[in-house]
């Protein structure tokens, strides 16, 4: 069997099955896009946030 084959009786033959791969595999880009955006971000910008500088300016909540 060739693999348009394997694709079109796994995913494509039944609408429910193709519907639910759409929503899993936009689901799925979403939050890997997202992780790798703010990955990115926070490299790109590392010592100039918030988070990186706290300690400076926060005082000890002990």
């Amino acid at each position: 069997m060739s693999i348009s084959t394997t694709l079109y009786n796994t995913v494509f033959r039944r609408n429910s099955v193709f519907v639910t791969t759409v929503f899993a595999g936009a689901f799925a880009f979403g939050i890997g896009f997202d992780t790798a955006v703010t990955t990115f971000y926070d490299r790109w910008n590392r010592g100039k946030q918030w988070k990186d500088i706290r300690h400076k300016y926060a005082e000890s909540e002990e």
